[in-house]
């Protein structure tokens, strides 16, 4: 009986930590006949990943070269997700990537990324680059996540982790972002503080993406269903979860100085989230101090949704 429960112990996983890079795992784990559970310490709706703006583009991660193949990888499923749109929260839509041209992206993704094109002066003020990318909604995108890993077999239980330790299983993969910083421990983590204002949409069906050469700060909106999400900021080490009025107000500026039709729009709520920025993702195998196996995939910066899927793959492969 001992050999016949060990064998069955062996296929179990325990992903600790619920955000877009942790559901994601556990379903990767789950649909390749893991036995899977995941520990979250708060519901996915109220996880940082819920704040993120959506838009598909490796954006603050390090190292480049493997992010920008996890991003491929992973834009192989949105284009597929995008197909059902109300189910999934991903839909493909176009827009302009401010201050790049097609140079930029000739090297990685212009064979993968059809359609485009340079914009005209008459279409931003500068150099930018037309690109039909996944937008996706994270209110719709992270419940659908958990329904999946559920249909797979999966199990997700609300549960607060002070040692990584305390995971009863074969493997243990370790997804909890900037908790990382203490519970690893690993001060490599910080968080780089985002602010959005959501808006009613006042009629703007693409997104924009603009970078200010002299002040460093990047402006954009991304068009979601039934509104509109205006950024943003990038504050290193500021821990606040609290909107500032005053930065709010400046997002908006930004934004209207740009479509105009923004400064009238009513504003819906305001979001702030905390990115796990790391000098490097974290995404390797390791022990943990009984010798079970323990897979880390953290560190993702403003990249979690972008490269959510090909990380995935390579934290199950890992697991193995």
């Amino acid at each position: 009986m001992e050999t016949e429960l060990g064998d069955e112990r062996d296929g179990e996983v325990v992903v600790v930590g619920g955000g877009v890079i942790g559901l994601t795992t556990a379903v990767v784990l789950a649909e390749r006949g893991r036995r899977v559970r995941l520990w979250t310490r708060e519901p996915a709706e109220r996880t940082t990943s819920v704040v993120a703006g959506g838009l598909w583009w490796p954006y603050r991660i390090e190292p480049v070269a493997l992010a920008q193949a996890w991003a491929l990888e992973s834009l192989d499923v949105y284009e597929e997700l995008a197909a059902r749109p109300e189910q999934t929260g991903v839909r493909m839509v176009e827009g302009v990537l401010g201050e790049t041209g097609l140079d930029e992206v000739d090297g990685w993704a212009a064979t993968r990324l059809p359609g485009l094109r340079a914009a005209s002066a008459a279409e931003y003020a500068g150099t930018g680059l037309w690109a039909r990318l996944p937008v996706i909604d994270m209110s719709t995108h992270l419940p659908w996540l958990r329904d999946r890993l559920v249909a797979a077999g999966g199990t997700v239980e609300d549960r607060a982790v002070a040692d990584l330790a305390e995971a009863d299983a074969p493997v243990v993969v370790n997804c909890t972002g900037l908790g990382a910083r203490d519970l690893v421990p690993d001060p490599a983590v910080r968080p780089v503080r985002g602010q959005l204002v959501v808006v009613e949409n006042p009629g703007i069906h693409n997104w924009l993406v603009s970078a200010d050469a002299d002040s460093g700060e990047t402006t954009y909106f991304l068009p979601q269903p039934g509104r509109l999400l205006l950024g943003g900021t990038a504050e290193e080490d500021a821990w606040s979860t609290e909107p500032d009025p005053a930065v709010a107000e400046a997002i908006v500026r930004r934004c209207a100085a740009l479509r105009p039709e923004i400064a009238g729009a009513r504003v819906l709520t305001h979001l702030v989230g905390l990115r796990p920025a790391r000098d490097a993702v974290r995404l390797e195998r390791g022990a943990l101090p009984d010798g079970r196996r323990l897979v880390h995939n953290y560190g993702h910066g403003g990249a979690g949704v972008t490269v959510a899927w090909g990380c995935a793959q390579e934290a199950a492969r890992l697991a193995s």
